[in-house]
């Protein structure tokens, strides 16, 4: 894998005559000192389409300074940003290439602007030498290769670029200082942003028209560019990544399914039982991620003198064997044709969307509407959970509620931006319900794996005491959640959305 760094930086307008003013003054700088005029020459790469810069992300090969190479800078937030670096050479290293691919999905890579640029660098250190941030008046010429009608723009700007591991308030400060003296905030995210700005490149998001087709398209594209962007992050075994972007897949077929008066479930019902196939592939990952840390916290509370035989060990052995398979399949999953396949029909139909006629209507009543449908789901499978007697057949049955309470959740939180209060207190309410009924089934899924673990230590000439008294621990815990969920449950009411 690249080399990766945190990006934290400040961009500011300056004119060819523009110098940095002096910044002793500001709190924890004792020195500024000048690094000398570096000579900067990057070529950016993206699709003809421009998919990469789209979505804020950029790809380069520089030469010159002392950090030469291919650069991918991923978004982060507002001003920040993580820098993969790879060895300089000619082609797209295919560890960045990899990374991006849920945008390009297999489209070349091409030049489509050369930035040259000459900086002017000063380190800000404290008193003890240290580098609290670099502060560099660039030079630009940028000319467009491809993507667009060609041309070339030059401009000044100001770029402070927070050290390594340092504290981001240190930039506000800075970013009080500079103000002062009359410079302003860049209106552009990054150079290249800048240079297709300034050579044409103009990106016209979809705005939402207050109907309800409009608020639930703004939502599946949200989740659509997620999907991608956590994509990257898996693929980086970042975490939790993997658990973030099998919540888009549920958010998505969750959307189609909720509001299909908005949506033609002809065309939507194809691409769900795609994003079904990734959820259930990104769970092998997930799933054991998530109950390796509940079966280690467990042991880990277990009393020293009730912890007969090699039990760490083993789970260790079970946690890396069980890591290392299911990781490996994810990455298979993400690289297959069938990913790329169902990613190039998401696109298409959020680009092309099977409208019906509900979707021309106005928002509020059409999606409160939709809540409470999903809520009345959501009660018949609690009333009948809670009347079956405790056992598998129950547990199954509260696994089943759990899914409705998702669905339910996610529909008011897509409607959120539009009925305000009532669907995000809803939300709120059924998320507890979630939570509830989120911690019986990991229970359930850890007695199965608790028993596995018992047998084989017994097979192997172990005690199987602990395994046993972890067991015990779970079915306690499953109890609990039990006699917890009427409660619960019983504040999970739509209250004024019954009124919109």
């Amino acid at each position: 894998m690249a080399d990766t760094k945190r990006e934290i930086e400040r961009k500011y307008e300056a004119c060819p005559g523009t110098r940095l003013p002096d910044l002793t003054g500001v709190r924890g700088v004792s020195a500024v000192l000048d690094q000398g005029v570096a000579e900067l020459d990057a070529v950016y790469y993206d699709t003809d389409d421009l998919r990469l810069a789209a979505a804020s992300i950029t790809l380069r090969r520089r030469t010159g300074g002392k950090d030469a190479g291919w650069h991918l800078k991923l978004p982060v937030s507002p001003g920040v940003r993580d820098e993969l670096h790879a060895p300089l050479g000619d082609d797209v290293p295919g560890s960045l290439a990899g990374l991006v691919h849920a945008r390009t999905r297999g489209a070349p890579l091409v030049p489509v602007v050369r930035l040259r640029s000459r900086r002017d660098l000063r380190h800000l250190v404290d008193g003890d030498g240290a580098l609290l941030a670099e502060a560099g008046t660039d030079t630009v010429r940028a000319e467009r290769l491809a993507g667009g009608d060609g041309g070339t723009v030059e401009w000044t700007e100001i770029e402070v670029e927070l050290a390594d591991d340092g504290d981001p308030a240190f930039l506000d400060a800075v970013d009080k200082r500079l103000r002062k003296k009359g410079i302003k905030p860049s209106g552009a995210a990054s150079k290249l942003a800048k240079a297709l700005h300034d050579t044409g490149w103009r990106p016209t998001p979809p705005q939402e028209d207050g109907t309800a087709g409009g608020r639930v398209l703004a939502h599946l594209r949200d989740q659509a560019d997620k999907l991608a962007t956590y994509d990257a992050a898996v693929r980086r075994d970042l975490p939790d990544s993997v658990h973030r972007m099998r919540v888009a897949t549920r958010r998505l077929r969750s959307a189609f399914r909720t509001y299909r008066k908005i949506l033609d479930p002809a065309v939507t019902g194809p691409v769900a039982d795609e994003l079904k196939w990734l959820a259930r592939e990104l769970g092998v990952d997930r799933d054991q991620e998530v109950l390796a840390e509940r079966l280690t916290a467990a042991v880990d509370a277990v009393p020293v003198t009730l912890l007969l035989g090699p039990v760490k060990g083993r789970l260790r052995a079970w946690g890396g064997a069980g890591r290392a398979g299911s990781r490996d399949r994810t990455l298979a999953v993400l690289d297959s044709d069938r990913y790329t396949a169902l990613l190039n029909s998401l696109d298409a139909l959020l680009a092309d969307p099977p409208l019906r006629r509900a979707a021309r209507k106005d928002a509020d009543a059409v999606l409160a509407r939709a809540i409470l449908k999903d809520h009345e789901r959501l009660a018949a499978r609690i009333d009948r959970a809670l009347a079956l007697p405790a056992g598998p057949g129950r547990d199954v049955a509260l696994h089943e509620a759990r899914k409705a309470a998702k669905r339910a959740r996610y529909a008011a939180e897509t409607a959120a931006p539009v009925l305000g209060g009532p669907a995000r207190r809803f939300a709120k309410r059924v998320k507890a319900v979630q939570k509830v009924l989120g911690d019986h089934q990991d229970s359930v899924v850890a007695r199965d794996t608790l028993r596995d673990l018992a047998v084989q230590a017994h097979l192997s000439g172990e005690t199987a005491f602990t395994w046993g008294l972890l067991y015990g621990r779970e079915e306690a815990r499953a109890a609990e959640r039990e006699r917890e969920l009427p409660e619960v449950w019983a504040r999970a009411v739509p209250g004024k959305l019954r009124r919109i």
